[in-house]
């Protein structure tokens, strides 16, 4: 089930989670097509790859416009053939709360993100269609996408709407024996170097240092190297009856995000009028609304030793564990 002959193109591949996806390909076999806005970083992740004894071409551009899109599937036939996997992953952040959020911070998040992943996954499916070899499609989402977080409307808009297309995708390419699904990873790079709560990890990490089982199990937050392997299972022919789906992984997890659904219905001979719903709105739905948010557990003291971590797991969690 190895990736040898398959040939991948990794969006924003110069450095952090994408470096780490295009070097995990290209170990397993894959000619990977690195992109990047950066020269330098694109030269360096090619030598990296090359180095190794894996096959590897740049293509330096921003990823949103077409033409880009158009450029990346033409180095990949014409550096290597032709063309099965597509990892969309370039993205940037510009975070501030909503009041203080201009147009250009929304609109250059979602041209690189949502536009970016819409152009490149519509030029290669439209490719892998006339290959007709099947193929796979894999867009990296975030919990933002998920749940939401403070001061990140455009970047939340975003990888939500990356997330619902992967979903549409699916549906569309299943004839053409193509896969489409979503990745959501939680690792230390420069984009969660930026949250408070996360930095500390993220230093650890930049000096070496093994994180603690608190990031890592309870958590879920880990290096770019423990996203990688998602991916490139993802891009395997294993994983050829999976599609439409949202995998979560970060240290020592892995988890499957459910696909949005109704908790608590109620039914009504006529509808609701105003009157029924702040009347009966509360007892009927008082208990199930949802929280918004990604939960932020508290690291134990280090009086509590191993065990307080493992207690601190949700039971899910321990559960797997055990099996």
């Amino acid at each position: 089930m190895s990736l040898t002959g398959k040939v991948a193109i990794v969006t924003g591949s110069g450095r952090g989670l994408g470096l780490a996806y295009a070097q995990e390909l290209a170990r397993q076999g894959a000619s990977v097509v690195v992109n990047d806005v950066d020269q330098a970083a694109a030269d360096a992740a090619v030598a990296s790859i090359t180095e190794a004894g894996g096959k590897a071409a740049a293509v330096v551009a921003p990823v949103g416009p077409a033409e880009t899109a158009k450029a990346l599937v033409a180095a990949a036939v014409e550096s290597f053939g032709r063309l099965d996997v597509l990892v969309s992953n370039a993205g940037v952040l510009r975070d501030t709360v909503l009041w203080k959020m201009s147009d250009e911070d929304f609109d250059t998040v979602v041209g690189v993100h949502l536009r970016g992943t819409f152009t490149c996954v519509r030029e290669v499916a439209t490719y892998l269609r006339e290959q007709g070899e099947g193929g796979r499609i894999i867009c990296i989402g975030s919990p933002t996408g998920q749940r939401g977080n403070f001061g990140q409307t455009n970047y939340a808009a975003a990888k939500a709407g990356i997330v619902g297309m992967v979903r549409t995708w699916a549906l569309e390419l299943k004839k053409a024996n193509i896969t489409a699904n979503a990745v959501i990873p939680v690792a230390a790079t420069a984009m969660t170097e930026t949250v408070p709560f996360f930095k500390q990890f993220v230093d650890a990490a930049a000096r070496g240092e093994q994180m603690p089982p608190f990031a890592r199990r309870v958590l879920g937050f880990g290096t770019p190297d423990d996203v990688a392997g998602v991916v490139a299972f993802l891009a395997s022919d294993a994983a050829a009856g999976i599609t439409g789906q949202a995998v979560g992984v970060g240290g020592d997890r892995l988890a499957l995000w459910s696909h949005p659904q109704e908790v608590v219905t109620a039914f009504q001979d006529g509808g609701w009028s105003y009157e029924d719903l702040t009347e009966g709105f509360d007892s009927l739905f008082g208990q199930a609304l949802q929280t918004v948010g990604q939960p932020v557990p508290q690291p134990p003291s280090d009086k509590a030793g191993p065990a307080a971590a493992q207690q601190a797991q949700p039971r899910s969690e321990q559960k797997a564990e055990q099996r």
